[in-house]
């Protein structure tokens, strides 16, 4: 009887067809609306960076919608506005993704999400991609989220991204352990 393949780790590959610039640049110059940049640092439960990490995003254009076959909402696409990229983490665990702040979508019951973004993340040693999202602090919908509404009160600040200076916002995220990011099951 042959032996089964032994269980093996994600990665380390996330650098793979990540060398061309503008992976992380989802938004042109030319796109519309608000242009953002968020920075940020992928850290393990004991702290550490994680480096050779990627995160991936999707989200809305500025008009709140996606670049999808799927979305038929009466919004107007946006030319030069992808939707989606990817952001590998260098050395030090850190990534930056160039965008626009993404317009509101509907939610459940009829309602309006406020403006986030979709992340995510793969590393070595996890085996299923991590899903979470990204608020913004400065964003006065933030706080009537249906979805973020879900989370409890004292987990919701590790889905909001503060602002460290005009368009420029800070989300840091941690796989596990004190001050985890809230995960979700999609």
């Amino acid at each position: 009887m042959a032996e089964l393949t032994p269980f093996q780790t994600v990665g380390p590959f996330f650098a793979i067809c990540l060398s061309q610039p503008g992976c992380a640049r989802i938004a042109t110059e030319k796109a519309a609306g608000r242009h953002i940049t968020i920075e940020g640092t992928v850290r393990d439960g004991t702290g550490a960076v994680v480096p050779d990490s990627l995160v991936e995003i999707w989200q809305a254009n500025a008009a709140g919608r996606y670049a999808h076959p799927d979305d038929h909402q009466p919004k107007p696409l946006d030319p030069d506005f992808t939707g989606y990229g990817r952001a590998p983490t260098d050395d030090d665990g850190r990534f930056v993704i160039e965008t626009v702040m993404p317009g509101r979508v509907p939610g459940p019951g009829e309602t309006l999400q406020a403006p986030h973004l979709l992340l995510g993340i793969l590393a070595r040693g996890i085996l299923t991609r991590l899903v979470t999202r990204v608020y913004f602090e400065d964003e006065p919908s933030t706080h009537d989220d249906p979805i973020l509404s879900l989370v409890p009160a004292e987990r919701r600040a590790t889905l909001v991204a503060k602002p460290i200076g005009d368009d420029r916002y800070r989300f840091d995220l941690k796989l596990q352990g004190e001050g985890e990011t809230v995960f979700f099951d999609v």
